[in-house]
């Protein structure tokens, strides 16, 4: 059976737009709550959110949908992503729910769902709630409602987890760090954790009114943070996304690390310390740079499809702890079963200050190939898996670059589009190859 509603990370989507309606949410907790009862009597179901007005009504339907089924609600307010994942497992819970469309801005909600161990849930898991959503409701009667209430310090217990990944002999004192939480899940949490940890925090993005989260700050506008470090001087600065999952990081000197450069300092961290590491996963779009510095310090390096889901099940897959995607999720599950922007920003904050270097000269054997990602648009019925003239030159470029470059063709999983990418180290090799390539695809 194929999926309807869930895509790679949950279900999203347009507030007031099936399905993120109240009326379909409602439906779905309850479908999720029937699922549930087939193999626990009495499940608890944690629900937390992110800054969004339309969270409280679909707070209420979900609490509504659950306890209708006979599954009992503790409610967290607002909350990161891998927060929720990390209560559900200290809580002993059943499932944890997120209210959250995650860097998408405000209009946008969707639902996502963690296992009782912090995990992201299988495909047939999903499979199963949309096949129980078909199925008419089974209202449960007075006595056997589920019952809601609320977890008041979710936050501070939260707080105090993310803290605990940071070793005990180490501060931040003297450093001062600009928190940008996109005026999301993490707004209250992410200045208390740095500020506990010593550094003297400025915030900025921890506004939230319901209506700007992801506006012009954050993760995914990483402008509004370097410009605040060069205001205030500051030696760091952290961006967030809107529920707290990914992670950009900038130096005091303005220079913005994207997520493979980080991915590869938290390698390298690791490997410094005497640490175990056989391998890193990264994605299909992870700079080949990392992959070829990875290989020479004896890392074997994995590409994932597009997606941090993706990252995961191949760090399960192969049992390590380490991967991540260039947009700034991070997994590091020796100290977080999901990805945790506010713990990917101590781990590399935890390199820095026990090596004694900075960021520049942690990353200085790695030096990111240009990229050159061009997208053709095709026509209707074009099949570009037969064009041979594309076969024909791709294989001419993959000669060209080998060793010292690749090739990436993928179609867009959403428009009539074709993405070519080229890195090579050479900028003008990468932008004349991805063009030669381009220009294939038109002509087949």
């Amino acid at each position: 059976m194929s999926r309807t509603y869930f895509g790679t990370d949950g279900i999203r989507g347009t507030v007031g737009q099936p399905p993120i309606t109240p009326d379909f949410v409602l439906r779905l907790a309850h479908a999720v709550g029937r699922v549930l009862k087939k193999t626990e009597n009495r499940p608890t179901v944690l629900i937390g959110k992110d800054t969004r007005i339309s969270g409280y009504m679909l707070e209420s339907a979900l609490e509504s949908g659950f306890n209708s089924a006979g599954v009992d609600v503790v409610l967290l307010g607002p909350l990161p992503t891998p927060g929720v994942a990390y209560l559900t497992r200290a809580q002993r819970a059943s499932l944890g729910v997120v209210i959250s469309a995650s860097h998408n801005p405000y209009p946008d909600n969707g639902i996502k769902f963690f296992s009782a161990q912090g995990t992201k849930l299988p495909d047939e898991w999903e499979i199963a709630v949309e096949a129980a959503l078909q199925e008419p409701p089974v209202w449960a009667d007075s006595a056997t409602l589920g019952k809601a209430r609320r977890l008041d310090d979710a936050a501070g217990r939260y707080i105090e987890f993310c803290k605990s990944t940071f070793a005990n002999d180490l501060t931040l004192r003297n450093m001062t760090i600009v928190v940008d939480a996109a005026h999301g899940a993490a707004y209250q949490i992410a200045p208390k954790v740095f500020h506990e940890l010593g550094a003297e925090v400025v915030s900025i993005g921890c506004s939230p009114d319901g209506l700007n989260i992801n506006n012009k700050v954050g993760a995914t506008h990483p402008e509004a943070l370097v410009q605040a470090v060069k205001t205030h001087g500051a030696h760091f600065g952290i961006a967030l996304d809107g529920d707290a999952d990914r992670l950009q990081l900038v130096d005091g000197d303005g220079r913005l690390y994207n997520g493979d450069e980080l991915l590869y300092l938290m390698a390298i961290d690791r490997l410094e310390r005497g640490e175990s590491l056989p391998g890193v996963v990264g994605t299909l779009m992870t700079n080949m740079a990392v992959e070829v510095a990875l290989k020479a310090r004896g890392v074997e390096f994995v590409r994932a499809k597009v997606g941090d889901r993706y990252v995961l099940e191949e760090l399960e897959k192969r049992r390590w702890i380490l991967g991540g995607e260039g947009s700034g999720h991070l997994l590091a599950l020796d100290k977080h079963t999901t990805g945790d922007g506010l713990i990917s920003a101590l781990q590399v904050l935890t390199a820095v200050v026990r090596s004694g270097r900075s960021l520049s000269q942690l990353l200085e054997g790695v030096s990111l190939f240009p990229q050159t990602l061009i997208n053709v648009r095709l026509q209707a019925g074009q099949d570009w898996k037969k064009n041979q003239a594309l076969a024909t030159e791709t294989l001419r470029a993959e000669a060209e670059l080998a060793g010292h470059g690749r090739v990436l063709i993928r179609p867009s999983g959403t428009e009539p589009l074709l993405r070519v990418m080229v890195e090579a180290r050479d900028e003008t090799q990468a932008k004349d190859t991805a063009q030669r390539l381009a220009e294939a695809v038109r002509a087949g």
